[in-house]
């Protein structure tokens, strides 16, 4: 029954996802750019703090 409910789950976002896309291109190009950017901040905040750790974790 869970794998069910997954399927459906995926299946619905994949049917919001293309019907946000189709409506409203530019605002689907504007979160496109946001998460891309929240992906890219993550990134540097993860490579920041290995930085932080290999340096011996000093303030």
């Amino acid at each position: 029954m869970a794998v069910n409910s997954k399927k459906i789950a995926v299946y619905v976002l994949v049917v919001f996802v293309v019907y946000v896309i189709i409506t409203d291109p530019e605002n689907a190009a504007d979160y496109v750019q946001i998460g891309f950017e929240g992906i890219s901040s993550a990134a540097q905040a993860i490579g920041d703090f290995m930085t932080w750790i290999a340096e011996g974790a000093k303030d």
